[in-house]
């Protein structure tokens, strides 16, 4: 039995200094400093392209950019780009004339041609230059009898007399 008691400590013995052996033992700390490069970044380039649309404002000489939000004009002998237009109210703009222009880069690159074809005072065709404020002619006059009211040579007497 002797000997048995010695090898269960034995092999006791063994694994115990196995086990301490993985688990207790650990570098000390490092004392220099360890220089590992960083792995270079990673660039993705994802770009959107937007092409300008333009509707211009000739009573104004304002250009209306919808993807930008933002308004274009000659302000002096400078090109700026501002939230708002100048000097005239959001509505009162929409409601002036306007044409849809058909270039999408900056509007200064167009403007001599676009101002020589579509002046200040320009409309569309078909389109009172007043814009239905009652300056033009009076569109309800007409001339002549209205013969679709049933009145004719008769003078609206009835047949009952």
């Amino acid at each position: 039995m002797n000997k048995s008691k010695y090898l269960t400590v034995g092999v006791a013995a063994g694994l115990a200094g196995l086990l301490i052996g993985c688990v207790a033992h650990v570098d000390a700390p490092r004392h220099h400093p360890v220089h590992v490069r960083p792995p270079p970044p990673v660039h993705v380039e994802t770009q959107v392209i937007v092409r300008d649309d333009y509707v211009y404002y000739p009573s104004y000489q304002v250009y209306y950019s919808s993807t930008r939000r933002q308004y274009v004009y000659l302000e002096g002998r400078s090109w700026v780009t501002r939230p708002a237009p100048p000097r005239v109210s959001v509505d009162v703009l929409f409601a002036s004339p306007s044409v849809t222009l058909d270039f999408h880069d900056a509007p200064a690159a167009h403007h001599h041609r676009v101002v020589q074809q579509y002046p200040k005072h320009w409309s569309p065709p078909g389109r009172d230059h007043d814009n239905g404020r009652g300056n033009g002619p009076d569109k309800s006059k007409s001339n002549g009898p209205d013969k679709s009211k049933g009145h004719g040579s008769d003078k609206g007497k009835g047949k009952g007399r």
